[in-house]
């Protein structure tokens, strides 16, 4: 259950609120712990943390229970109206199966309607380390969209999800 504070969501007794400098080595460590970020990975992740301290209109929730359990990282498409990318969702191996990704998605999409988005996409792996994602977004009402073969690399396709808004 989500429960609406003032810019603070809880979910059972996890707050979700927004990324701040502090949790930079945070959001890096739940990066490294999921074992799905190579080197180059982990630092595209801080670049893309750097930019957002910086002001850009990225999205940066981190779900903490009593230690820090998800992260999810948002951004807008560009030449696109109102289409954000859901580019980061991760929730520490230990609490997993327990609601945080749902609640962090969940409170992505709110934001997203109150700022008049009308549509969020997620683009995920093919390779064997992403089944879970895969069978993640159609439970949160998400329908597959795409697949582009080989596309991050020989053999490792993005398979791309969508949700509407606006309904």
């Amino acid at each position: 259950m989500i429960c609406y504070k003032p810019n603070i969501y809880i979910c059972c007794i996890t707050v979700i609120r927004k990324v701040t400098k502090s949790d930079t080595e945070t959001v890096i460590a739940l990066a490294k712990a999921s074992g799905l970020f190579n080197s180059d990975g982990i630092n595209q992740i801080r670049e893309r943390l750097d930019d957002y301290e910086r002001g850009n209109k990225d999205l940066w929730f981190i779900a903490v229970s009593e230690q820090p359990v998800g992260v999810v990282y948002c951004a807008p498409e560009p030449m696109t109206d109102g289409t954000w990318n859901i580019l980061m969702l991760l929730v520490s191996p230990h609490a997993q199966g327990q609601g945080h990704g749902k609640s962090l998605i969940y409170h992505v999409e709110e934001i997203l309607r109150s700022s008049a988005a009308r549509l969020v996409i997620v683009e995920t792996s093919s390779v064997d380390g992403f089944e879970r994602a895969r069978a993640f977004y159609p439970k949160c009402g998400y329908t597959l969209e795409a697949r582009i073969r080989n596309f991050y690399t020989a053999g490792d396709d993005k398979v791309v999800f969508s949700k509407e808004l606006t309904a």
